[in-house]
């Protein structure tokens, strides 16, 4: 946690990853982020992974540092209050669709520099999830072997528009504090995928060669980069990204003469272009392999390193857990006690490091409703005996 945007304050109305990541990375860096929900919880509050009572890892660590206000949604009375609330603080974050109660005309006829950030599926505000996009967009094609398509487990797509929409916001907050103009951020997933696809080349590339990649399994694009055996079992992936990491490849598995004999059965130079030693990688790659098989992971790894070679093992997460340098004294984590589902286990905080701050413990998620009465005496400024009605007639809720 790092309190650098302790001015801003932020309405986040939002589910499952994408759009609650906008409010997270907010607040990991100072801001009042405010989650309103449904009373109860909304539909990712009991999401995968959960405890024996159902209370979700998931919310609980994507909601970190965040306060809650509970209301009840379905009724008139408690959408007037959210309207209300996005309109006294002018910024909110969600993932609604853009016809509807916060339909962002709708909340800037009452704020005129209203900002909205909203997480959508496609641009018309048809249905899109990660899972889809990415598969609407040809990775899955890309990977693995053979003709089925194989999928990937990390919402990646999710997290890029999380962590662009916090961008997006910070730049029309900055744009209304020299203008005094709000506006709506519309965050497509479907265009968050092709325009990062694009950016990467790969667009360009379709139109070039008229046609698709072929699937590479493990190999990395473009580079000398697979998964190889070591003589006692261990799974490591070897990537060498540039000319210096080759040649120290090269050496580390004394490799000079077999390369030169590649080079003489191509008729080509492998130095100097990573382009060249990728069109003949299967050669490449069965050198390596023959190489890597004859030696222990350890001195794999030894030679690896004096060399300046980018390895690392095939670990399951309990054993990156292991890693002092991944988790176990990694100073992004701090011990978190108070979390909602009861356990207590370390947190990440803020991602990025700033060597010239401090960096502060990671703070639990809020339980639903526990900021309730504090939000909406101090933001919508309504006295005790009215936020007690609300609280009674179900309009509001509390924390148990």
């Amino acid at each position: 946690m790092y309190d650098l945007l302790g001015t801003l304050s932020l309405i986040e109305v939002s589910s499952f990853v994408a759009a609650p990541t906008i409010g997270l990375y907010c607040a990991q860096f100072g801001a009042d982020v405010i989650r309103v929900d449904q009373i109860g919880g909304g539909q990712d509050f009991h999401r995968l992974p959960v405890n024996e009572r159902g209370d979700s890892f998931s919310w609980e660590n994507l909601n970190r540092a965040k306060r809650s206000v509970a209301l009840d949604l379905t009724r008139s009375e408690g959408r007037e209050l959210l309207v209300r609330l996005c309109q006294d603080v002018g910024t909110l974050a969600t993932n609604l669709p853009p016809r509807g109660f916060l339909a962002h005309e709708k909340l800037e006829a009452g704020r005129l520099d209203m900002i909205s950030v909203r997480v959508m599926g496609w641009p018309d505000g048809a249905i899109a999830l990660d899972y889809t996009v990415n598969a609407g967009v040809g990775y899955p094609a890309l990977t693995g072997h053979g003709d089925e398509p194989v999928n990937h487990s990390l919402p990646a797509w999710d997290f890029i528009t999380g962590a662009y929409g916090a961008f997006a916001l910070l730049a029309a907050v900055q744009r209304r504090a020299a203008t005094g103009l709000g506006g709506e951020v519309r965050l497509p997933l479907t265009d968050i995928a092709m325009g990062t696809v694009a950016n990467l080349g790969r667009v360009a590339e379709v139109v070039h060669t008229g046609q698709d990649r072929p699937r590479l399994g493990n190999a990395v694009y473009g580079t000398i980069g697979r998964d190889f055996v070591t003589a006692d079992g261990a799974r490591v992936m070897i990537v060498a990204i540039n000319e210096r990491q080759w040649q120290g490849l090269v050496r580390a598995l004394d490799l000079s003469s077999a390369v030169a004999g590649l080079e003489a059965a191509f008729g080509v130079s492998l130095s100097g272009d990573d382009g060249v030693r990728f069109r003949h990688r299967d050669a490449i790659f069965a050198v390596l392999e023959k190489a890597i098989a004859a030696i222990t992971h350890a001195e794999l790894v030894e030679r690896l390193d004096v060399e300046g070679v980018t390895h690392g093992p095939y670990n399951t997460l309990p054993q990156a857990m292991q890693d002092e340098r991944l988790f176990t004294a990694n100073p992004l984590f701090t011990m978190s006690n108070n979390n909602p589902s009861g356990l207590a286990y370390p947190a990440a905080g803020a991602i990025a490091t700033i060597p010239q701050m401090e960096r502060t413990p990671a703070v639990p998620a809020p339980h639903i409703g526990q900021h309730t009465e504090q939000v909406l005496a101090e933001r919508l400024k309504l006295p005790a005996g009215e936020i007690a009605r609300l609280v009674d007639t179900g309009i509001a809720g509390i924390a148990p």
